[in-house]
Protein backbone atom coordinates (compact mmCIF):
# COMPACT_ATOMS: atom_id res chain seq x y z
CA UNK A 1 0.00 0.00 0.00
CA UNK A 2 1.41 3.59 -0.21
CA UNK A 3 0.14 6.03 1.87
CA UNK A 4 0.47 8.58 0.50
CA UNK A 5 0.99 8.04 -3.70
CA UNK A 6 3.46 9.73 -4.97
CA UNK A 7 1.23 11.82 -7.15
CA UNK A 8 -0.05 13.58 -3.79
CA UNK A 9 0.07 17.00 -3.18
CA UNK A 10 1.92 19.11 -1.08
CA UNK A 11 -0.67 19.20 1.64
CA UNK A 12 -1.21 15.46 1.36
CA UNK A 13 2.64 15.21 1.87
CA UNK A 14 2.94 17.83 4.43
CA UNK A 15 0.39 15.79 6.87
CA UNK A 16 1.76 12.62 6.46
CA UNK A 17 4.91 14.24 7.24
CA UNK A 18 3.56 15.91 10.52
CA UNK A 19 1.71 12.85 11.56
CA UNK A 20 4.79 10.81 11.31
CA UNK A 21 7.07 13.26 13.68
CA UNK A 22 4.65 13.73 15.89
CA UNK A 23 6.42 11.06 18.08
CA UNK A 24 4.49 11.52 21.19
CA UNK A 25 1.05 10.11 19.62
CA UNK A 26 0.31 6.80 17.41
CA UNK A 27 0.24 6.80 13.92
CA UNK A 28 -2.07 5.43 11.96
CA UNK A 29 -2.54 4.14 7.97
CA UNK A 30 -6.15 4.27 7.45
CA UNK A 31 -8.19 3.61 4.41
CA UNK A 32 -10.46 7.20 4.11
CA UNK A 33 -13.03 6.41 1.58
CA UNK A 34 -10.89 5.28 -1.60
CA UNK A 35 -7.56 6.83 -0.73
CA UNK A 36 -4.82 5.52 1.87
CA UNK A 37 -3.78 8.10 4.49
CA UNK A 38 -1.44 8.57 7.18
CA UNK A 39 -3.09 10.71 10.66
CA UNK A 40 -2.02 10.99 14.03
CA UNK A 41 -6.06 11.83 15.22
CA UNK A 42 -7.26 9.39 16.98
CA UNK A 43 -10.92 10.06 16.26
CA UNK A 44 -9.93 9.98 12.36
CA UNK A 45 -8.79 6.37 13.37
CA UNK A 46 -11.45 5.46 15.23
CA UNK A 47 -14.26 5.79 12.21
CA UNK A 48 -11.63 4.57 9.37
CA UNK A 49 -10.30 1.16 8.23
CA UNK A 50 -6.62 1.05 9.79
CA UNK A 51 -4.42 -0.67 7.90
CA UNK A 52 -1.27 -0.25 9.85
CA UNK A 53 -0.23 1.34 13.09
CA UNK A 54 2.63 2.53 14.91
CA UNK A 55 2.83 3.51 18.43
CA UNK A 56 4.18 6.66 20.28
CA UNK A 57 8.13 6.52 20.03
CA UNK A 58 10.01 9.65 21.59
CA UNK A 59 13.48 9.87 21.73
CA UNK A 60 14.27 9.21 25.07
CA UNK A 61 12.49 5.39 24.52
CA UNK A 62 15.26 4.27 22.15
CA UNK A 63 17.92 1.79 23.21
CA UNK A 64 17.86 0.26 26.73
CA UNK A 65 16.01 2.13 29.06
CA UNK A 66 18.75 0.49 32.10
CA UNK A 67 21.52 2.69 30.08
CA UNK A 68 19.52 5.93 30.92
CA UNK A 69 18.72 5.00 34.56
CA UNK A 70 22.24 3.39 35.37
CA UNK A 71 24.19 6.31 34.05
CA UNK A 72 21.46 9.12 34.92
CA UNK A 73 21.01 10.80 31.92
CA UNK A 74 18.01 10.91 29.65
CA UNK A 75 18.76 9.52 26.77
CA UNK A 76 20.71 6.49 24.55
CA UNK A 77 23.21 8.63 23.36
CA UNK A 78 27.12 9.39 24.33
CA UNK A 79 29.58 11.32 22.47
CA UNK A 80 32.50 9.35 22.54
CA UNK A 81 35.79 10.93 23.54
CA UNK A 82 37.82 12.64 21.57
CA UNK A 83 42.00 13.20 22.29
CA UNK A 84 43.91 16.18 23.45
CA UNK A 85 41.01 17.81 24.92
CA UNK A 86 38.66 18.13 21.49
CA UNK A 87 35.88 16.70 23.61
CA UNK A 88 36.54 19.73 25.61
CA UNK A 89 34.86 20.38 29.19
CA UNK A 90 32.58 23.03 27.19
CA UNK A 91 31.55 20.21 24.87
CA UNK A 92 30.88 17.85 27.78
CA UNK A 93 28.84 20.21 30.06
CA UNK A 94 26.40 21.33 27.03
CA UNK A 95 25.80 17.68 26.53
CA UNK A 96 25.62 16.73 30.36
CA UNK A 97 23.29 19.63 30.95
CA UNK A 98 20.76 18.25 27.74
CA UNK A 99 20.46 14.94 29.50
CA UNK A 100 23.66 13.32 27.64
CA UNK A 101 25.95 11.50 28.85
CA UNK A 102 29.75 12.52 27.28
CA UNK A 103 33.52 11.76 27.64
CA UNK A 104 35.60 14.36 28.24
CA UNK A 105 38.98 13.90 26.11
CA UNK A 106 42.04 13.23 28.12
CA UNK A 107 44.12 10.68 25.85
CA UNK A 108 46.90 13.03 25.07
CA UNK A 109 46.77 15.92 27.56
CA UNK A 110 49.34 16.51 30.05
CA UNK A 111 48.40 15.36 33.46
CA UNK A 112 48.13 19.23 35.05
CA UNK A 113 45.67 19.70 32.85
CA UNK A 114 43.49 16.99 32.74
CA UNK A 115 43.42 17.56 36.25
CA UNK A 116 42.44 21.11 35.90
CA UNK A 117 39.45 20.27 33.38
CA UNK A 118 38.02 17.54 35.70
CA UNK A 119 38.08 20.10 38.72
CA UNK A 120 36.13 22.92 36.06
CA UNK A 121 33.95 19.56 35.52
CA UNK A 122 33.07 18.56 38.86
CA UNK A 123 32.35 22.17 39.79
CA UNK A 124 30.39 23.22 37.01
CA UNK A 125 28.04 20.10 36.80
CA UNK A 126 27.99 19.01 40.72
CA UNK A 127 25.78 15.94 40.56
CA UNK A 128 25.04 15.93 36.77
CA UNK A 129 27.08 12.86 35.48
CA UNK A 130 29.80 12.46 32.74
CA UNK A 131 32.49 10.73 32.01
CA UNK A 132 36.39 10.97 31.59
CA UNK A 133 38.46 9.35 29.17
CA UNK A 134 41.17 6.28 30.20
CA UNK A 135 43.01 5.61 26.68
CA UNK A 136 45.09 2.53 26.95
CA UNK A 137 48.79 3.66 26.83
CA UNK A 138 51.46 1.15 26.30
CA UNK A 139 54.42 3.33 25.75
CA UNK A 140 53.38 5.98 28.63
CA UNK A 141 51.85 3.57 31.54
CA UNK A 142 52.69 6.65 34.04
CA UNK A 143 50.44 8.60 31.97
CA UNK A 144 47.40 6.00 32.02
CA UNK A 145 48.08 5.66 35.76
CA UNK A 146 48.17 9.84 36.14
CA UNK A 147 44.46 9.80 34.53
CA UNK A 148 42.60 7.22 36.90
CA UNK A 149 44.70 9.28 39.94
CA UNK A 150 42.86 12.30 38.55
CA UNK A 151 39.50 10.65 38.10
CA UNK A 152 39.97 9.60 41.50
CA UNK A 153 40.72 12.69 43.23
CA UNK A 154 37.85 14.39 41.64
CA UNK A 155 35.68 11.65 42.24
CA UNK A 156 35.05 11.34 38.31
CA UNK A 157 32.37 7.69 38.84
CA UNK A 158 32.52 7.29 35.08
CA UNK A 159 35.56 6.72 32.50
CA UNK A 160 34.98 5.48 28.63
CA UNK A 161 38.26 2.77 28.37
CA UNK A 162 39.66 3.13 24.92
CA UNK A 163 41.82 1.63 22.65
CA UNK A 164 42.70 -1.60 25.16
CA UNK A 165 44.54 -4.54 23.63
CA UNK A 166 44.42 -5.84 27.05
CA UNK A 167 43.65 -5.15 30.75
CA UNK A 168 46.10 -3.05 32.52
CA UNK A 169 46.53 -3.24 36.39
CA UNK A 170 45.05 1.18 36.59
CA UNK A 171 41.55 0.55 34.75
CA UNK A 172 41.39 -2.54 37.16
CA UNK A 173 42.28 -0.48 40.52
CA UNK A 174 39.74 2.43 39.29
CA UNK A 175 36.90 0.06 38.60
CA UNK A 176 37.49 -2.02 41.93
CA UNK A 177 38.10 0.93 44.19
CA UNK A 178 34.27 1.74 42.95
CA UNK A 179 32.90 -1.56 44.52
CA UNK A 180 31.03 -2.57 47.85
CA UNK A 181 28.57 -4.44 49.57
CA UNK A 182 25.23 -3.24 50.07
CA UNK A 183 23.06 -3.93 52.78
CA UNK A 184 21.48 -6.81 50.64
CA UNK A 185 24.08 -8.55 49.01
CA UNK A 186 24.30 -6.51 46.02
CA UNK A 187 27.31 -5.43 44.39
CA UNK A 188 27.15 -1.74 44.29
CA UNK A 189 29.75 0.00 41.02
CA UNK A 190 30.37 3.24 42.25
CA UNK A 191 32.99 3.32 39.27
CA UNK A 192 31.52 2.67 36.03
CA UNK A 193 33.14 1.20 32.74
CA UNK A 194 32.22 2.11 29.76
CA UNK A 195 34.24 -0.14 27.05
CA UNK A 196 35.18 0.81 23.71
CA UNK A 197 36.45 -2.29 21.57
CA UNK A 198 36.09 -3.77 17.82
CA UNK A 199 37.60 -7.33 18.60
CA UNK A 200 36.12 -10.11 20.15
CA UNK A 201 39.25 -10.72 22.58
CA UNK A 202 39.06 -7.70 23.91
CA UNK A 203 35.45 -7.26 24.38
CA UNK A 204 35.66 -10.70 26.42
CA UNK A 205 38.22 -9.17 28.63
CA UNK A 206 35.76 -6.05 29.27
CA UNK A 207 32.73 -8.75 29.84
CA UNK A 208 34.48 -10.93 32.46
CA UNK A 209 35.58 -9.95 35.80
CA UNK A 210 39.49 -8.65 36.35
CA UNK A 211 41.96 -11.13 36.22
CA UNK A 212 43.05 -12.74 38.97
CA UNK A 213 47.01 -11.87 38.48
CA UNK A 214 45.93 -8.05 38.21
CA UNK A 215 43.80 -8.72 41.56
CA UNK A 216 46.82 -10.13 43.29
CA UNK A 217 49.26 -7.54 42.11
CA UNK A 218 46.85 -4.85 43.26
CA UNK A 219 46.95 -6.18 46.77
CA UNK A 220 50.12 -6.94 46.82
CA UNK A 221 51.00 -3.32 46.16
CA UNK A 222 48.43 -1.95 48.78
CA UNK A 223 46.72 -0.74 45.93
CA UNK A 224 43.10 -2.21 46.67
CA UNK A 225 42.36 -4.72 49.55
CA UNK A 226 41.77 -8.13 49.82
CA UNK A 227 37.90 -7.92 50.29
CA UNK A 228 37.59 -5.07 47.55
CA UNK A 229 39.64 -7.53 45.37
CA UNK A 230 36.95 -10.40 46.59
CA UNK A 231 33.90 -8.45 44.84
CA UNK A 232 36.04 -7.77 41.46
CA UNK A 233 36.18 -11.84 41.05
CA UNK A 234 32.49 -11.81 40.52
CA UNK A 235 31.86 -8.49 38.79
CA UNK A 236 32.38 -7.55 34.59
CA UNK A 237 34.96 -5.17 34.42
CA UNK A 238 32.74 -3.12 32.25
CA UNK A 239 29.03 -2.14 32.76
CA UNK A 240 28.67 -0.97 29.07
CA UNK A 241 30.52 -1.92 26.08
CA UNK A 242 30.52 0.19 22.92
CA UNK A 243 31.48 -2.10 19.46
CA UNK A 244 33.19 0.40 17.59
CA UNK A 245 33.13 0.27 13.89
CA UNK A 246 34.36 2.93 11.06
CA UNK A 247 34.87 5.95 13.35
CA UNK A 248 37.71 8.48 13.30
CA UNK A 249 41.33 7.81 15.30
CA UNK A 250 42.51 4.26 16.39
CA UNK A 251 39.78 2.04 14.21
CA UNK A 252 40.09 -1.55 13.13
CA UNK A 253 37.10 0.07 10.37
CA UNK A 254 34.92 -2.90 10.84
CA UNK A 255 31.25 -2.87 9.67
CA UNK A 256 28.94 -2.26 11.88
CA UNK A 257 26.77 -5.07 10.42
CA UNK A 258 29.50 -7.62 11.17
CA UNK A 259 30.78 -6.26 14.48
CA UNK A 260 27.79 -5.65 16.90
CA UNK A 261 25.76 -8.90 16.50
CA UNK A 262 28.96 -10.30 16.48
CA UNK A 263 29.50 -9.08 20.12
CA UNK A 264 26.28 -9.02 21.43
CA UNK A 265 26.30 -13.17 20.70
CA UNK A 266 29.57 -13.02 22.67
CA UNK A 267 27.89 -11.57 25.50
CA UNK A 268 25.06 -14.00 25.44
CA UNK A 269 27.39 -16.83 25.44
CA UNK A 270 29.64 -15.99 28.66
CA UNK A 271 26.13 -14.69 30.35
CA UNK A 272 25.35 -18.70 30.15
CA UNK A 273 28.67 -19.25 32.86
CA UNK A 274 28.66 -15.95 34.02
CA UNK A 275 25.22 -14.42 34.84
CA UNK A 276 26.14 -11.33 35.79
CA UNK A 277 27.66 -10.87 32.00
CA UNK A 278 23.96 -10.32 30.90
CA UNK A 279 23.85 -7.05 32.65
CA UNK A 280 26.59 -5.80 30.44
CA UNK A 281 25.22 -3.65 27.56
CA UNK A 282 26.13 -3.40 24.33
CA UNK A 283 26.16 -0.30 22.27
CA UNK A 284 27.26 1.27 19.06
CA UNK A 285 30.04 3.69 17.71
CA UNK A 286 31.58 3.99 14.71
CA UNK A 287 30.07 5.56 11.30
CA UNK A 288 27.41 6.94 13.04
CA UNK A 289 26.39 10.54 11.67
CA UNK A 290 22.90 10.73 10.75
CA UNK A 291 19.89 9.73 12.28
CA UNK A 292 18.69 6.58 9.48
CA UNK A 293 22.48 5.33 11.24
CA UNK A 294 21.48 5.54 14.63
CA UNK A 295 18.11 3.94 14.12
CA UNK A 296 19.80 1.09 12.10
CA UNK A 297 22.42 0.44 15.22
CA UNK A 298 19.23 0.48 17.50
CA UNK A 299 17.46 -2.01 14.90
CA UNK A 300 20.14 -3.91 15.06
CA UNK A 301 20.08 -4.09 19.00
CA UNK A 302 22.64 -1.63 20.34
CA UNK A 303 21.57 -0.55 23.79
CA UNK A 304 23.28 2.69 23.29
CA UNK A 305 24.60 4.76 20.18
CA UNK A 306 28.04 6.73 20.45
CA UNK A 307 29.37 9.50 18.22
CA UNK A 308 32.32 10.91 17.70
CA UNK A 309 33.62 12.95 14.95
CA UNK A 310 30.69 14.51 13.99
CA UNK A 311 31.13 16.63 17.29
CA UNK A 312 33.96 17.38 16.36
CA UNK A 313 32.69 20.08 14.32
CA UNK A 314 30.85 21.47 16.98
CA UNK A 315 30.91 24.95 18.54
CA UNK A 316 31.73 23.71 21.74
CA UNK A 317 34.59 21.81 20.66
CA UNK A 318 38.40 22.10 21.50
CA UNK A 319 39.84 22.62 17.77
CA UNK A 320 40.43 25.70 15.74
CA UNK A 321 37.87 27.36 13.53
CA UNK A 322 40.00 26.15 10.92
CA UNK A 323 39.61 22.33 11.39
CA UNK A 324 35.82 22.42 11.98
CA UNK A 325 35.44 24.54 8.53
CA UNK A 326 37.68 21.52 7.12
CA UNK A 327 35.50 19.18 8.75
CA UNK A 328 32.32 20.72 7.41
CA UNK A 329 32.97 20.24 3.60
CA UNK A 330 34.71 16.74 3.81
CA UNK A 331 32.46 14.10 2.07
CA UNK A 332 32.05 10.22 3.50
CA UNK A 333 35.41 9.52 1.41
CA UNK A 334 37.46 12.09 2.47
CA UNK A 335 39.22 9.77 4.85
CA UNK A 336 42.55 7.77 4.94
CA UNK A 337 44.67 5.72 7.66
CA UNK A 338 47.73 6.98 8.89
CA UNK A 339 50.82 6.12 11.81
CA UNK A 340 49.43 5.98 15.24
CA UNK A 341 51.28 8.82 17.56
CA UNK A 342 50.83 7.05 20.53
CA UNK A 343 51.58 3.24 18.98
CA UNK A 344 53.48 4.40 16.62
CA UNK A 345 56.76 1.88 17.07
CA UNK A 346 53.67 -1.04 17.08
CA UNK A 347 52.46 0.29 13.32
CA UNK A 348 49.10 1.25 14.55
CA UNK A 349 46.97 3.69 12.46
CA UNK A 350 44.35 6.06 13.25
CA UNK A 351 41.51 6.96 10.59
CA UNK A 352 42.34 10.83 9.55
CA UNK A 353 41.10 13.65 7.01
CA UNK A 354 42.68 13.55 3.90
CA UNK A 355 41.17 16.34 2.20
CA UNK A 356 42.69 19.63 2.67
CA UNK A 357 46.05 17.98 4.43
CA UNK A 358 48.75 16.25 3.99
CA UNK A 359 49.51 14.86 7.24
CA UNK A 360 48.76 11.52 6.36
CA UNK A 361 51.63 10.90 3.41
CA UNK A 362 53.73 12.65 5.57
CA UNK A 363 53.15 10.76 8.29
CA UNK A 364 53.75 7.35 6.47
CA UNK A 365 57.52 8.78 5.59
CA UNK A 366 58.22 8.88 9.19
CA UNK A 367 56.98 5.11 9.77
CA UNK A 368 58.84 3.94 6.65
CA UNK A 369 62.01 5.30 7.74
CA UNK A 370 61.49 4.05 11.24
CA UNK A 371 61.40 0.64 9.82
CA UNK A 372 64.03 0.87 7.29
CA UNK A 373 66.76 2.62 9.35
CA UNK A 374 67.77 1.43 12.93
CA UNK A 375 68.69 5.17 14.33
CA UNK A 376 68.65 8.62 13.23
CA UNK A 377 72.07 8.79 11.97
CA UNK A 378 71.89 6.00 9.74
CA UNK A 379 69.11 7.41 7.84
CA UNK A 380 70.91 8.44 4.37
CA UNK A 381 71.64 12.53 4.65
CA UNK A 382 69.50 13.04 1.52
CA UNK A 383 66.66 11.41 3.44
CA UNK A 384 67.42 13.63 6.24
CA UNK A 385 67.25 16.45 4.76
CA UNK A 386 63.99 15.99 3.10
CA UNK A 387 62.53 15.34 6.34
CA UNK A 388 64.47 18.22 7.95
CA UNK A 389 62.99 20.37 4.80
CA UNK A 390 59.51 19.19 4.51
CA UNK A 391 58.16 17.46 7.43
CA UNK A 392 59.98 18.77 10.67
CA UNK A 393 61.08 22.64 9.54
CA UNK A 394 64.84 22.18 11.76
CA UNK A 395 66.84 19.75 12.21
CA UNK A 396 66.51 16.41 14.02
CA UNK A 397 68.82 17.67 17.36
CA UNK A 398 66.89 20.66 17.96
CA UNK A 399 63.63 18.10 17.66
CA UNK A 400 65.02 15.98 20.26
CA UNK A 401 65.84 18.36 22.16
CA UNK A 402 61.98 19.29 22.49
CA UNK A 403 61.11 16.23 23.45
CA UNK A 404 63.44 15.90 26.31
CA UNK A 405 61.84 18.98 27.60
CA UNK A 406 58.46 17.93 26.50
CA UNK A 407 59.02 14.01 28.68
CA UNK A 408 60.61 15.74 31.26
CA UNK A 409 57.41 17.16 32.14
CA UNK A 410 55.20 14.26 30.91
CA UNK A 411 56.81 11.42 31.55
CA UNK A 412 60.82 11.35 32.28
CA UNK A 413 61.35 7.70 32.06
CA UNK A 414 60.56 7.81 27.85
CA UNK A 415 63.93 10.01 28.17
CA UNK A 416 65.72 7.60 30.08
CA UNK A 417 64.32 4.32 28.07
CA UNK A 418 65.41 6.42 24.70
CA UNK A 419 69.25 7.54 25.85
CA UNK A 420 71.30 4.11 25.26
CA UNK A 421 68.15 3.10 22.64
CA UNK A 422 69.11 4.98 19.21
CA UNK A 423 65.76 3.22 17.76
CA UNK A 424 63.69 4.29 20.38
CA UNK A 425 65.26 7.88 20.43
CA UNK A 426 64.33 7.91 16.51
CA UNK A 427 60.88 6.95 17.60
CA UNK A 428 60.34 9.95 20.14
CA UNK A 429 61.47 12.51 17.56
CA UNK A 430 59.38 10.98 14.61
CA UNK A 431 56.34 11.09 17.44
CA UNK A 432 57.10 15.16 17.69
CA UNK A 433 55.78 15.58 14.62
CA UNK A 434 52.79 13.11 15.03
CA UNK A 435 51.80 14.67 18.11
CA UNK A 436 52.02 18.19 17.32
CA UNK A 437 50.14 17.67 13.96
CA UNK A 438 47.54 17.19 15.78
CA UNK A 439 47.78 20.73 17.80
CA UNK A 440 48.53 22.90 15.39
CA UNK A 441 44.97 21.80 13.82
CA UNK A 442 43.43 22.74 17.33
CA UNK A 443 45.17 25.65 17.89
CA UNK A 444 44.76 26.71 14.00
CA UNK A 445 48.28 27.38 13.36
CA UNK A 446 48.05 29.25 9.92
CA UNK A 447 52.00 28.35 9.34
CA UNK A 448 51.32 24.07 9.21
CA UNK A 449 47.86 23.91 7.87
CA UNK A 450 49.13 21.30 5.31
CA UNK A 451 49.88 19.39 8.79
CA UNK A 452 46.95 19.58 10.40
CA UNK A 453 46.24 15.91 11.72
CA UNK A 454 42.29 16.03 12.08
CA UNK A 455 40.78 12.41 13.42
CA UNK A 456 37.65 11.76 11.32
CA UNK A 457 35.37 8.83 9.85
CA UNK A 458 33.29 8.72 7.22
CA UNK A 459 30.02 9.27 9.64
CA UNK A 460 31.42 13.06 9.36
CA UNK A 461 30.79 12.98 5.73
CA UNK A 462 27.41 11.43 5.83
CA UNK A 463 26.56 14.22 8.33
CA UNK A 464 27.54 16.89 5.64
CA UNK A 465 25.27 15.27 3.45
CA UNK A 466 22.28 15.04 5.52
CA UNK A 467 22.60 18.23 7.00
CA UNK A 468 23.31 20.11 3.62
CA UNK A 469 20.58 23.43 3.29
CA UNK A 470 19.61 23.57 6.87
CA UNK A 471 20.79 25.57 9.47
CA UNK A 472 23.17 22.65 10.54
CA UNK A 473 25.31 23.02 7.38
CA UNK A 474 27.46 25.96 9.21
CA UNK A 475 29.89 24.84 11.55
CA UNK A 476 28.94 28.00 13.07
CA UNK A 477 25.56 26.72 14.30
CA UNK A 478 26.44 23.40 15.35
CA UNK A 479 25.88 22.99 18.85
CA UNK A 480 26.41 19.67 20.84
CA UNK A 481 23.70 19.17 21.89
CA UNK A 482 21.30 20.67 18.70
CA UNK A 483 23.10 17.81 16.71
CA UNK A 484 22.34 15.17 19.65
CA UNK A 485 18.79 16.49 19.59
CA UNK A 486 18.48 16.07 16.15
CA UNK A 487 20.39 12.66 15.51
CA UNK A 488 17.58 11.14 18.02
CA UNK A 489 14.71 12.92 17.38
CA UNK A 490 15.20 11.59 13.89
CA UNK A 491 16.24 8.08 14.84
CA UNK A 492 12.94 7.57 16.82
CA UNK A 493 11.49 9.44 13.02
CA UNK A 494 13.31 6.67 10.86
CA UNK A 495 12.20 3.71 13.31
CA UNK A 496 8.45 4.23 13.18
CA UNK A 497 8.59 4.41 9.12
CA UNK A 498 10.70 1.05 9.47
CA UNK A 499 7.95 -0.24 11.63
CA UNK A 500 5.50 0.49 9.13
CA UNK A 501 7.26 -0.36 5.64
CA UNK A 502 7.18 -3.67 7.84
CA UNK A 503 3.95 -3.66 7.61
CA UNK A 504 3.52 -3.33 3.60
CA UNK A 505 3.22 0.69 3.99
CA UNK A 506 5.65 2.42 1.21
CA UNK A 507 6.35 6.20 1.78
CA UNK A 508 7.50 8.46 -1.00
CA UNK A 509 11.06 10.14 0.11
CA UNK A 510 9.30 13.21 0.30
CA UNK A 511 7.68 12.33 3.73
CA UNK A 512 10.09 9.62 5.06
CA UNK A 513 13.39 11.24 5.95
CA UNK A 514 13.77 13.66 8.54
CA UNK A 515 15.33 16.79 8.17
CA UNK A 516 16.45 18.88 11.03
CA UNK A 517 14.80 21.87 11.52
CA UNK A 518 15.21 25.46 14.21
Amino acid sequence: MVAPSTTSGTDEIAQTTAALSDLSRPCWVIRDREDIRVTSDEAVAARSEVLAAVGPLTPDRLGDRSFQHFHGVRYGYMAGAMANGIASPDLVSALAKAGYLASYGAAGVVPAKVDAALAELTATLRDTPFACNVIHSPSEPALERAIVDACLRHRVTCVEASAFMSMTAELVRYRVLGLRSAPDGEIVRGHRVVAKVSRLEVAEAFLRPAPAALLRQLMESGDITAESAHLAATVPMADDVTVEADSGGHTDRRPLLVALPEIIALRDRIAGESPLAANVRIGAAGGIGTPAAAAAAFGLGAAYVVTGSINQASVEAGTSAATKELLATAGSADCVMAPSSDMFEMGVQVQVLRRGTMFAGRAAQLYDAYRAYDSIDAIPQKVRDGLERDIFRRPLESVWDECVRYFTERDPNQIAAAQNNPRRRMALVFRWYLGLSSGWSIGGDETRTADYQVWCGPAMGAFNSWAAGTHLASARNRRAADIAHHVMTGAAFHTRVSILRGAGVHFPPQCATYWPSL
